[in-house]
């Protein structure tokens, strides 16, 4: 029996900032916040192949699992938290701003 799909969002790197990013609707973001939630396999499968076809804006792109509150996502592997707010040595750059709701979407 085919195990039952979960939420996922489409995540890659910038090619040339190196940022994680998010696939939307119309676009990439930097917070997952922003992020489409893809509720059914078929859309996933066809949102990941747009966006590796995207190589002149990303690299490396694949589905993330994410669970949805009050319909926000947020990672649900350690991995993808720590993408989403970057190193862990000490408090800087995003976990400030993310500690602090400061970090705002970069141009």
């Amino acid at each position: 029996m085919p195990k039952a799909f979960t939420p996922k969002v489409v995540t890659a790197n910038h090619l040339l900032a190196g940022d994680v990013i998010y696939q939307t609707t119309d676009g990439w973001t930097r917070q997952l916040s922003d992020a489409e939630v893809l509720t059914d396999e078929a859309d996933a499968d066809l949102r990941l192949i747009e966006a590796s076809q995207q190589v002149d804006v990303v690299v490396g792109a694949y589905l993330a699992d994410v669970a949805v509150t009050d319909g926000v996502p947020a990672p649900t592997h350690f991995r993808e938290t720590f993408r989403a707010t970057g190193p862990s040595n000490y408090a800087h750059g995003k976990q400030v701003d993310f500690a602090t709701g400061a970090y705002e979407e970069a141009s």
